[in-house]
């Protein structure tokens, strides 16, 4: 037993009784100092003692639309890692088309006693959906926390994106580019992210531009999401002369690079295209894609804090936080090569000063 307090207390560092003391579970060891003999046990292949071993707080479930687009596994590594640090155990739910539907997956997790439910771009961000069924959980109660998405009169936390924001940053940018032909590519919408974005959008497009709402019309194309789905919409705006794309997601965003290409066009010569989300692997597309970028980590271990603290009766604020996109240039989106050189100057030094 000295030998192997020896080998522990020389790979933490620390002297032997320090090790006596961390694996008795006796006071007087500092939290970090205590964690570095552990981690120690763990480089050794040690087990640790059963009174040390790390016991779960209970199952939380995690339910996200679908595996496909990249921005879900993202929030779904990062909420299930939040969650393992806090003892919990997640269990994620996920649901492709003619699969198990949310309501579904609800009552099998009721079933399983979770301590709390996590929504992902749930049926809460679905504005014709009966909210009810969020009203219901909250009253059992049980702690749920809802990610982009706003059901109003529902008392729970909620974390979103600031969608208008997001569209108003990417016209801003293709505006200071020369670009005034700007479409806007997106999913139905009843969700009300697609709401919220097509909001920023139009609200960008009149003070910048000085467009009126039915000149706007025909330069919104709004259809199923995705990357097929995001095509057919670039190629109905293509069609229209429009030199800029704002497009609701990454993989939208790639559809309608497609459907440049198919009609011969070059991205970003002679169509300068935007996402949304960062999805991983997005800035590694032929062209590297320009988009706003979710703040995925912030977000997701937000919602946790939130859900965490409900769960354990600290009674987390029912309001919506909301957190800001970031604006990533890469190299599909680029000065309109119709635009006066000396008036995208104008505009990218105005753009710049307002940044500043």
């Amino acid at each position: 037993m000295r030998a192997r307090l020896s080998d522990i207390a020389r790979q933490a560092e620390v002297s032997e009784a320090t090790v006596s003391r961390v694996l008795n579970d006796r006071p007087g060891v500092s939290a970090d100092t205590r964690q570095a003999v552990l981690t120690a046990l763990d480089v050794l292949g040690y087990e640790r003692p059963e009174r040390l071993r790390k016991r779960s707080a209970g199952l939380v479930g995690l339910v996200v639309p679908e595996l496909e687009n990249p921005i879900f596994p993202a929030f779904a590594q990062t909420i299930e890692s939040a969650l393992s640090q806090s003892g919990f155990t997640p269990v994620l739910c996920t649901q492709p088309p003619g699969g198990v539907t949310e309501d579904e997956y609800v009552e099998m997790l009721l079933d399983r006693q979770v301590s709390g439910i996590v929504f992902v771009s749930g049926l809460h961000a679905d504005t014709t959906a009966d909210h009810e069924r969020y009203r219901k959980l909250v009253d059992r109660p049980l702690p749920i926390v809802l990610i982009n998405g706003y059901a109003e009169g529902l008392d729970a936390p909620f974390i979103s994106c600031d969608d208008r924001l997001a569209a108003e940053l990417a016209v801003n940018h293709l505006v200071a580019l020369g670009h005034r032909r700007i479409g806007f590519v997106s999913g139905p919408d009843r969700f009300l992210n697609v709401q919220r974005k097509l909001e920023g959008y139009r609200t960008a497009m009149r003070r910048e531009l000085g467009l009126r709402d039915r000149e706007l019309d025909e330069l919104v194309a709004l259809t199923l999401f995705g990357v097929e789905g995001g095509e057919v919409a670039a190629g109905q705006l293509l069609g229209r002369g429009v030199t800029g794309l704002v497009c609701g997601s990454d993989l939208m965003a790639l559809g309608a690079i497609r459907a440049a290409r198919r009609r011969g066009l070059s991205v970003p010569r002679d169509v300068s295209v935007v996402g949304f989300d960062d999805s991983p692997l997005i800035a590694f597309t032929d062209p590297p894609l320009t988009t706003l970028r979710q703040p995925v980590a912030a977000m997701g271990n937000a919602a946790i804090r939130q859900l965490v603290d409900e769960i354990n009766g600290h009674g987390a604020p029912r309001s919506e936080y909301v957190f800001s996109p970031e604006l990533v240039v890469r190299g599909s989106t680029a000065i309109n090569a119709g635009a006066r050189g000396s008036e995208v100057e104008r505009d990218a030094e105005s753009v710049g000063s307002s940044a500043a």
